[in-house]
């Protein structure tokens, strides 16, 4: 009896839950949890994580003191929320979660490095090591600059927001834990050049992509884990078998579950190691250049950020509509 596609990657590689919704994550089970801006928001909206919204706000509330303003109290429930989430979910896995820095801060190598500490700081006082946590940053070269720092100090990070090839030997240069090129992304940003509405999976720009990355870490030797990101179909999932890890939708996680057939492994070391890959080397000046030269990481790393900036405008938003009406309540 052939088993289910899902089972089948599962034997190749590691499924990473990509959802902020614990209900997701129970059922499904991954090793992983990713979280971001956009995926908190959701969760925050739903009734069933009231409570948590809730207990947070008012703890952030305490925290900050008498005289704290509005913007105090939210943008410290803010971090804590995404905490309050990761806590959770590492209740459920057995594995890691991935919490996001403020992507406001992309630009910035301390603001990043000081924020990151933060988020381990709370993870560790709730009783959780930092082995358990990945810190996400955007890979821009500042982020990957900042990540270097952190992995030195036991602080492990995830450079999320990965389009390019000089992104991710920049990361893997500077020893981080793992990267999450997104797939679905470079798909969108071709169809839309293109005009094209679909690609057969094997030529999908995203899963190129991702395959390219993963064949030069493996030939090169490096420790960096890649773990594909921001999926559309099956499709590009199933061409990335083998991959260390795959982050996937409980949507796609569930039509994968349904799937009954073979699943061939696509991503190998030793296939990797017959590759005709040259070696680049890359330092400020070279990531720039292959930055400005690549249309499509340079819009998508851009959009990206500003997509997150605008979850965390809208989230801060919430919350503080959220603070005024628990307000509300404990003045009648």
């Amino acid at each position: 009896m052939t088993k289910n596609l899902l089972e089948q990657l599962r034997e190749m590689t590691v499924v990473v839950a990509d959802t902020g919704d614990i209900q997701a994550i129970e059922k499904f089970k991954p090793r992983d949890a990713t979280t971001n801006p956009s995926l908190i928001t959701a969760a925050a909206k739903m009734p069933e994580y009231q409570e948590i919204v809730d207990q947070t706000l008012l703890q952030a509330k305490k925290d900050a003191g008498v005289g704290a303003s509005k913007g105090q109290i939210v943008s410290l429930a803010f971090d804590r929320l995404a905490v309050s989430f990761g806590l959770k979910i590492l209740q459920i896995i057995p594995g890691r979660v991935s919490t996001e820095v403020d992507a406001r801060l992309s630009y910035d190598t301390e603001a990043t490095i000081t924020k990151a500490r933060e988020l381990i700081a709370q993870y560790k006082a709730a009783g959780i090591g930092p082995e358990r946590v990945l810190i996400k940053i955007a890979s821009t070269w500042e982020g990957i600059k900042a990540a270097e720092v952190l992995e030195k100090e036991g602080i492990h990070c995830n450079l999320t927001l990965l389009f390019g090839l000089h992104q991710a030997i920049a990361c893997a240069e500077a020893g981080i834990t793992l990267i999450s090129p997104f797939v679905g992304r470079i798909l969108d940003w071709y169809k839309k050049e293109t005009g094209r509405d679909s690609y057969p999976s094997a030529e999908d720009p995203g899963v190129l992509s991702v395959t390219k990355i993963y064949n030069y870490y493996k030939k090169f030797g490096y420790k960096t884990e890649v773990m594909g990101a921001s999926f559309r179909n099956i499709g590009e999932i199933t061409e990335l078998a083998g991959s260390d890890l795959l982050t996937i939708s409980p949507g796609l996680l569930g039509e994968l579950q349904a799937t009954i057939g073979e699943l061939p492994r696509k991503l190998d070391p030793a296939k990797a190691a017959t590759s005709d890959m040259e070696k680049i080397s890359i330092d400020k000046a070279t990531f720039d250049k292959m930055h400005a030269s690549d249309r499509m990481a340079n819009d998508k790393l851009d959009e990206g950020i500003k997509g997150f900036t605008k979850a965390l405008e809208e989230l801060e938003t919430l919350l503080a509509e959220r603070l005024a009406r628990l307000e509300v309540v404990a003045s009648h």
